[in-house]
Order: structure tokens, then sequence, then C-alpha cells
């Protein structure tokens, strides 16, 4: 990101200068006494996150009133966007992690994805691994406006980790309910104390759980205690949802029976022409349970052990560490080769199936009837689809190859007057990208 600051102070006060050339003198100054050469650095074209602030801010230049200023003033709106691409430059640099700006400073090879992404299912936003969280909470939030019972449910189940807590809570929560509809005459279940050990222990301590209550119509208040002087607060129902019981227990039902929303896993399908680098794969932090320090510090323990370690452990031992380095992937990135060369490339969980990658593929196919197999390194046919991807050694990342059904290949030949074209869906092929 620091690069694309300086080539763009660059663009706007200098002319490049040339291998073994002095830099030219800014335009209208004084001349001043000659520098020392200095070899410019190559130029790097802008990275991931550069690209999107200048196309956010482009985008937010044009919903902008228009400043008032003389009629084809280029100038102008030049200025505007050069501030509006420097502003949001400036923001996308102090969101780069330590890591990724290491690697740019030392001129590391550009990742083959930029990171792992997902989708949320309410908004349909794309967003890196680390807003996931940040977006389902504002997605979540924005729709109590819509449905708030709805919404409380969803932030109960969704940001309460513990499950069995949470099923505990949404059982009691039923229960006061339950008791509601089948005795609307008893004042007394139309009440709940706040301050009573079963509710703090299993309801209150939740996150979601007292915008449920005040969304189904409980209001809180000051009664006292049968029996002493003090009072102590209440939720108490409201008169007039009596007159809504089978909604109520339609609220009941929608709560025992929810899910938590969970933001899915972008697939990040890509296209890419034939190319003699498919096997080679630059994977971002993203893919790892590790942090880059503990990947380093692994790796480096690792190397020195390797000889001695290889001597001294049994077939038993090497399988059992084969598995833990397995389980240190969250994702994995997978190619699938084509016979025309062609690659198709998308991102998935570690423990997915095989049968996963096999729908992937055929839902890129013009044809999606057309039989395949799938061979993984070195040609073993991926025949088992219940198999999960860590267990067949697909991760972090594999190149595996798409061969067709040996007879739809006798058919084809003998139908040679026909076109030959490629499988993959046209829209697809129009996006196809080189791989470098």
């Amino acid at each position: 990101m620091r690069k694309f600051f300086q080539e763009i102070k660059a663009d706007l006060k200098f002319k490049t200068a040339g291998p073994g050339q002095k830099l030219s003198e800014p335009s209208r100054a004084p001349k001043e006494k000659p520098k020392a050469e200095v070899a410019p650095k190559p130029r790097q074209a802008p990275s991931d996150e550069a690209q999107r602030a200048a196309a956010a801010a482009l985008a937010r230049l044009e919903l902008k009133p228009k400043a008032k200023a003389p009629s084809g003033s280029q100038e102008t709106i030049r200025s505007h966007v050069r501030k509006e691409l420097m502003a949001d430059a400036a923001a996308s640099e102090k969101e780069l992690s330590m890591e990724e700006k290491e690697q740019e400073e030392e001129g590391a090879a550009a990742p083959s994805v930029s990171g792992v992404y997902f989708i949320c299912p309410l908004s349909g936003a794309i967003v890196r691994k680390d807003q996931k969280e940040k977006q389902l909470r504002e997605a979540i939030q924005a729709y109590f406006s819509v449905d708030p019972v709805a919404a409380s449910i969803m932030e109960i189940h969704t940001f309460n980790r513990d499950r069995e807590k949470v099923r505990l809570c949404v059982e009691t929560m039923a229960k006061y309910l339950d008791n509601i509809y089948l005795h609307p005459e008893e004042e007394k279940y139309r009440k709940i104390k706040l301050q009573n050990k079963v509710f703090q222990e299993r309801i209150s301590c939740l996150e979601g759980t007292h915008k449920f209550f005040q969304a189904v119509g409980f209001e809180t208040k000051t009664l006292p205690v049968p029996g002493q002087e003090a009072t102590e607060e209440f939720y108490v129902l409201k008169e007039e949802v009596l007159s809504r019981l089978e909604e109520l227990k339609d609220r009941k039902e929608q709560l025992l029976s929810s899910e938590p929303v969970r933001a899915q896993l972008h697939r990040q399908l890509t296209v890419f022409q034939p190319s003699p680098a498919a096997a080679r794969f630059e994977l971002p932090h993203d893919f790892f349970n590790l942090t880059a320090e503990e990947l380093r510090r692994e790796q480096r323990l690792r190397t020195e052990a390797v000889e001695k370690a290889a001597m001294l452990r049994t077939r038993a031992m090497r399988e059992k560490e084969e598995q833990r380095e397995m389980r240190k992937y969250n994702y994995t990135l997978l190619r699938v080769r084509f016979p025309d060369g062609y690659i198709l490339q998308g991102t998935f969980y570690a423990r997915e199936s095989v049968s996963v990658l096999y729908n992937f593929v055929r839902e890129a196919l013009r044809d999606d009837w057309l039989p395949f197999e799938l061979l993984g390194p070195g040609g073993l046919k991926l025949t088992d689809e219940s198999l999960a991807f860590n267990e067949c050694g697909l991760v972090p990342s594999a190149l595996l190859s798409l061969a067709w059904d040996a007879a739809l290949m006798a058919d084809v030949e003998a139908a040679a007057e026909q076109e030959q074209r490629s499988p993959l869906r046209p829209e697809l092929l129009a996006r196809a990208q080189s791989l470098s």
C-alpha cells in the first residue's frame, strides 16, 4: 500500500526516470543542485486492497453532490478523485496485517487468492473472514426493523457459542410461553421475576434473550413481592397480547426450531487460461489455524529435526503426525485442470467432502450431465466422494485433473465433424484470467 501512495505522488509531481537516468526536476520549480543518481524501483500493480479502495472512492464520488465548479473543469474532478483515493488507501493501509506488510516489503509472490471470504446470507455482502461476525451482527441488527422477534431469535442462536446452554435456554423460554398459552387466565404465568435463579442462570446471561421477551410483548415492571416489604423487577405480559395467543404459540415454535445464522464460504470461483504455473500456490495466512509466526517457528524446527525424525519414527507415528498436520488447515484452495488446459479454482473448507468438489465442477460445465472423474496428485482417482479433503491429503492446496468418461470420449472422437468447444460455461470462459 505504501508503494501505491508513492506511485500516486510520483504521477502528480514527477516524471518517471528510466534505468540509469536522473529523476527529472519538478515542473515550474527553480533549478537545484543535482542529486546523486538512484535507480528507480520497478513499479508493481496496486494491491487488491488498493484496487477495492479506488473502486469504493469512485462509487462514492458519483453519489456525492457535484461541486460548484466551472463546466468541464477536469482538473477539479481529478483533484476530488485523488483525494478520495488517497483517503481510502490510507484507511486500507491501516487494516493490513503486519504479515502482509512484510510480504510486500520483501517482494514476496502475490497470493493465489487474496484471502478467505464469506457471504452474509441476510445482506448478500461478501466480506473477509475477520469481518464476517461484524457483518452478521450489522445485518441482524438491521433486521430488527423488519421483524424484531425473528431478529432476537437469530441473536440467541447465532452469538451464543455454547450450544448446550442455548438448548437449555430456549427450552426454558418456550416453557414460559407455553404456560401462558395453556393457562391464559392464570396471572402468575404472565409474570417472570428477573432475579429468579433459573431465569438468571439459564436465560438472562445469554445474548438476545431480553430482546426476545420485549419483542413478544413483555414489559418491565417493579412489583411488590408477596410476603415481603421489598419490590422486585418482573417481566409482565401486556394485556393486548392475550388476544393473540396463537401468534405467541407460533413464536415459541420458531424459537425452538431456529438454527444459527452462518456466513457461507465464498468459493471465489476463478477460471484460468492454460498455464504451466498451475501447480504453484501462494496461500495467505487465512488458510491456516496457526499465526504466521507460529508457522515460521514450526517450519524452522521441522527443518532442523527432519533427518532425525525420519530415522526414529515408526509408520504409525508418521501417520499420526500427518493427521495432526492436516488439522492445522481450516481451508483448502483447489484447482481442477481440464483436458484442454483450462483451470477451475475454488476455495473450500478443509473438512468438506470430495462430493462438494464434484458438484462445484459440475455446476461450471456447459453440459452438467457429462460424466467425468477427478484425479488427485499422482493420478489417484477420487472415487470415494464421502472422504474429506484433509483425509485425502488435499490441503492446504492441490492441483487435480479432470478425465472424461472413456465411452464418452469414444463417442466424441466418432463425431469428429462436430465443432470442438470447451466444456466450461461461456460466461466463465469470458472471465478467464492469466495465471502467473
